[in-house]
């Protein structure tokens, strides 16, 4: 949609005039999809999902979580399968944040203070491949900014981050009981 074409329909169809805020509407919906197409998606690994989706879902500029699993053997799994270590997936949250008010680089920068990017395979109470220290990227921009920020917060970590990147593979959401979780309890 673009004002242009609403206007060329508006000229050939005469009794647009005659619907109830045809033009105000017609604008409403054109920006609706234009900014729909300027998001981006971020998918991290950083523990448990649960509490980073609920962190991440706070900021300004996020629009859109979704917990799942990324980086495994297949391309469906589910929470009983990833806990067995088989798969290889990590639980991870998938953001779906506007770069003119959040970057990608102020994500992962939040993704460093949200938990340790220090231990294995572990997060406080949690052990497990699933819980992990992984950025999962969609790109090189995205592989390049995460390779910067670890680079910088290694010197604030000492020279121990442990964090993985790697391109998004087998991504799947989790199961609905799993999605907000925290905000149901």
């Amino acid at each position: 949609f673009t004002i242009k074409s609403i206007m060329e329909n508006a000229q050939t169809d005469k009794n647009m005039y005659k619907k109830p805020n045809w033009f105000l509407d017609s604008i409403i919906l054109t920006l609706v999809y234009k900014n729909l197409y300027s998001m981006e998606i971020a998918i991290l690994a950083l523990g448990c999902f649960w509490g980073p989706e609920k962190k991440f879902g706070e900021l300004k500029g996020v629009y859109k979580t979704e917990v799942g699993y990324c980086g495994g053997k297949n391309p469906k799994t589910t929470y009983e399968e990833v806990c067995t270590g088989k798969t290889n997936h990590a639980e991870v949250v998938k953001l779906e944040y506007d770069p003119k008010i959040i970057s990608y680089e102020q994500i992962l920068k939040y993704f460093f203070e949200y938990h340790d990017p220090t231990t294995i395979d572990s997060q406080g109470p949690d052990f497990g491949t699933q819980y992990r220290s992984e950025i999962f990227f969609l790109n090189t921009t995205q592989k390049n900014i995460a390779l910067k920020i670890i680079d910088s917060e290694n010197k604030r970590f000492n020279g121990k981050i442990v964090t993985k990147i790697s391109e998004i593979k087998n991504y799947c959401p989790a199961e609905e009981y799993h999605q907000k979780y925290l905000d149901k309890r």
